[in-house]
């Protein structure tokens, strides 16, 4: 009997461990990007470009987030320059999102339509999405007004002439 009390305790400790854990509840999109911390570039950027409010409305939205990784491959140069420059910025940062709740199951060889107003070419193969020329790291990422999925590159949007 005693032996069977004491293996009893160790699922016990198990159990109250369990119940005092938190679980996150889905946030916007705008929170979920800040509550992670390898897209606090992004965060900043999105909140400098005036943006947050956007991705905490109602939506739903896709957002295809470069990581912080992402934005230390492009050239400082270019990061100066979408620092002085916030319609240019806006509109980087718009092409990475769609209208509309795209999950990795649903994606399609095709073309989709950005919230910046052109179109990224998106790309399934097997359990492999591509936006563009940015792999996803991490999909299905699922906020309350979307999904995020985190990517490797930062995609530029064309020249409008």
């Amino acid at each position: 009997m005693k032996h069977r009390l004491f293996a009893l305790v160790p699922l016990a400790a198990l159990v109250a461990a369990c119940a005092t854990q938190q679980v996150a509840a889905p946030v916007s999109v705008a929170d979920t990007i800040a509550r992670d911390p390898q897209l606090s570039t992004l965060n900043g950027l999105v909140q400098q470009a005036g943006m947050a409010d956007t991705l905490k409305a109602a939506g739903p939205y896709t957002m295809f987030a470069p990581t912080n990784d992402a934005f230390k491959a492009v050239p400082a140069k270019t990061m100066d320059e979408l620092a002085h420059d916030p319609a240019r910025l806006k509109d980087v940062l718009s092409y990475h999102v769609l209208t509309g709740k795209v999950m990795a199951a649903d994606v399609k060889n095709s073309n989709a339509k950005t919230a910046q107003g052109t179109d990224v070419a998106l790309s399934k193969a097997g359990d492999f999405v591509t936006v563009e020329d940015a792999m996803v790291q991490t999909a299905d990422i699922t906020a309350t007004n979307g999904v995020v999925h985190t990517v490797d590159r930062v995609l530029m949007p064309p020249v409008r002439r």
